[in-house]
């Protein structure tokens, strides 16, 4: 099912134009309008799922399957030093299109892009916590 309302459903399916670099019944990828580096594309099932939470378990590995095999192919193609394979989850994580997508970020080194965050000090104790939380 597709979504009227969802930019991504309409590009995943074709209703506008893009610069499709991979497509079969189930996915589009796309190359991102505007890339963090050359190369930056997005994996975009044609069925909506506002996130990952919504996405259909055999969907989601078979976009992860995807990521590795077009993440591979941008990489050779343009000399890549390492690839981002991003994925966010709601409007604090990032998220600003509600679809389910992967991004594939090509990475150069000193290309300026910072993907990453600053790692807090946690004591023992409070991870051991956190742990128990996460377990019971």
């Amino acid at each position: 099912m597709t979504k009227d309302d969802c930019i991504f459903c309409k590009l995943a399916n074709g209703v506008f134009p893009t610069n499709s670099i991979y497509e079969d019944d189930k996915f589009n990828v796309i190359l991102d309008n505007g890339p963090a580096t050359k190369g930056h594309a997005l994996i975009l099932p044609k069925e909506h799922a506002d996130d990952l939470f919504e996405l259909p378990d055999d969907t989601a590995a078979e976009a992860f399957k995807l990521a590795k095999k077009l993440g591979k192919h941008i990489m050779e193609t343009f000399g890549a030093d390492g690839l981002n394979v991003v994925q966010n989850n709601g409007e604090a994580a990032g998220q600003t299109v509600r679809h389910f997508h992967l991004h594939l970020i090509p990475r150069y080194n000193n290309d300026g892009q910072k993907i990453q965050w600053e790692p807090t000090s946690p004591s023992s104790e409070e991870l051991v916590k956190i742990k128990e939380e996460l377990t019971k």
